[in-house]
């Protein structure tokens, strides 16, 4: 994001995350995640037989989640594609490519590959007179790597990821990349809402499951700066959560119909030599400038053009403890009663130079929070309870689109900022040192903020 006039970048961090797309879908992660303990077995075994596989708790939780995705689309595929499922031809790989004995795999794994090519990579791949064509093909070891680091969930969700391109493989594929790879994201959310509800006989997702999994999702992004149009582009990590989040809330029917050309895609490339070296961040103290001014306009554009009425602008302050109006000790304040406008947002100081860390639009996000309810409180409606937080977040992804549709003339967009509203949601945004009496979970505070960034004041209830 920047700040006109000045050519200066706002909004981005460059991933330390390098990505390898061959065949349908793959992924390589570079550097070694912190270990929070190995993956454990927790579900009962399924019935699937994955070559190569052995007893071990990774082989054993992609066999549980194959077994209840083989379950899950024949039981849907009919009523959603107006067909039979045909269960994959070409079956199931297991690689731990470090430790490969080559008898094993007589005719490769998937589509002929060499098992040892099969490195930090997990892949669905169909191709006709190919030896083990209608497979799904993936390195242990690597889901390994991601369940140490998002717990047990990543692993099930990179199997639903590639079951989805076997969805796909039935129906026809979307014209490009992005959407390709998206659409199978959606799929995946669609299976693991099923698995949610109780569903499912050998797999299991919880509450925390939901969060881990989003966080997750964050290792498997395209790099920012990477084109929508790239040849194997798979989006950025707003584009990919909110297509998960579509499938989870909406079904399988979503996906089949929200994937043509007219779909929008946040991901996008660095438009200056600026942006690029400064990984599209404003310096912290233009940010708070940025966050200012475009917080100003854009609410006082809504009530004129959306909510009617005139919007007073509250009080912004900086601070390096919270103020005597605050009701507990947290990082982002709105008190209706105080200030020298119409109330006062308040936010700790220290707390946005923490948050900066992720990106100048994560401590945008964060304060366009407690804004929010400045506007609420203006429209006369509740600023302290729960459905107010959750007004607020939707109203931050409402203003976060217009952002992103250089719809404001004080700021606009760089590359991966939408992605640090969703990376603030996930890692503070439930934390009640940071929005008093939070009792939202990341998933749903991240499906708040998709919301209203998809349909504006619609879907944040301010009576539009």
């Amino acid at each position: 994001m920047d700040t006109p006039p000045r050519s200066r970048g706002a909004l981005a961090v460059l991933s330390a995350l390098g990505v390898l797309l061959t065949s349908a879908c793959s992924y390589v992660v570079i550097g070694q995640p912190s270990s929070q303990g190995a993956p454990s077995s927790s579900v009962d075994d399924g019935t699937v037989t994955i070559v190569g596989a052995t007893d071990g708790p990774i082989d054993t939780l992609a066999r549980n989640a194959l077994a209840d995705l083989q379950t899950f689309w024949s039981d849907s595929f009919p009523g959603v594609f107006g067909q039979g499922f045909q269960p994959l031809a070409g079956g199931y790989f297991s690689v731990d490519p470090n430790d490969v004995d080559p008898s094993a795999y007589p005719d490769g794994i998937g589509c002929g590959t060499d098992p040892r090519d099969l490195e930090n990579n997990a892949f669905y791949c169909s191709q006709a007179g190919i030896p083990n064509s209608d497979s799904i093909s993936y390195d242990r070891a690597f889901l390994g790597e991601l369940a140490s680091r998002y717990g047990e969930v990543l692993p099930q969700l990179v199997m639903a990821h590639e079951f989805g391109h076997a969805v796909q493989g039935r129906i026809g594929y979307p014209e490009t990349s992005i959407a390709t790879e998206t659409q199978a994201d959606c799929l995946a959310g669609s299976w693991t809402a099923w698995v949610a509800d109780g569903n499912a006989e050998f797999s299991s997702v919880d509450t925390a499951d939901l969060d881990q999994l989003l966080r997750g999702y964050f290792l498997l992004r395209d790099p920012v700066g990477t084109g929508s149009g790239e040849q194997q582009a798979h989006g950025s990590y707003f584009d990919r959560v909110s297509a998960f989040q579509e499938g989870f809330d909406d079904g399988a029917e979503a996906c089949r119909d929200n994937y043509g050309p007219e779909r929008i895609f946040t991901q996008g490339e660095f438009t200056s030599d600026t942006d690029f070296a400064t990984g599209g961040n404003a310096p912290f103290d233009d940010t708070q400038t940025i966050l200012e001014n475009s917080l100003e306009e854009f609410w006082t554009r809504a009530f004129q053009q959306v909510l009617g009425g005139t919007f007073t602008p509250p009080q912004l302050e900086d601070t390096s403890s919270p103020p005597d109006c605050a009701p507990s000790d947290v990082a982002l304040v709105y008190c209706p009663d105080s200030g020298d406008g119409d109330g006062l947002v308040a936010y700790d100081g220290g707390f946005a130079q923490q948050v900066y860390d992720l990106g100048d639009f994560a401590v945008v996000t964060g304060v366009a929070i407690p804004y929010a309810l400045s506007a609420r409180d203006q429209l006369d409606l509740s600023t302290d309870d729960t459905a107010a937080l959750q007004s607020a977040v939707c109203l931050t992804g409402w203003y976060s689109a217009q952002v992103y549709n250089g719809q404001l003339e004080s700021v606009t967009i760089s590359p991966g900022d939408i992605d640090e509203s969703v990376q603030f949601l996930l890692e503070y945004g439930n934390d009640p040192d940071v929005l008093a009496d939070t009792e939202l979970t990341g998933f749903r505070l991240v499906d708040l903020f998709r919301a209203g960034f998809l349909n504006g004041a619609a879907s944040c209830d301010v009576g539009v």
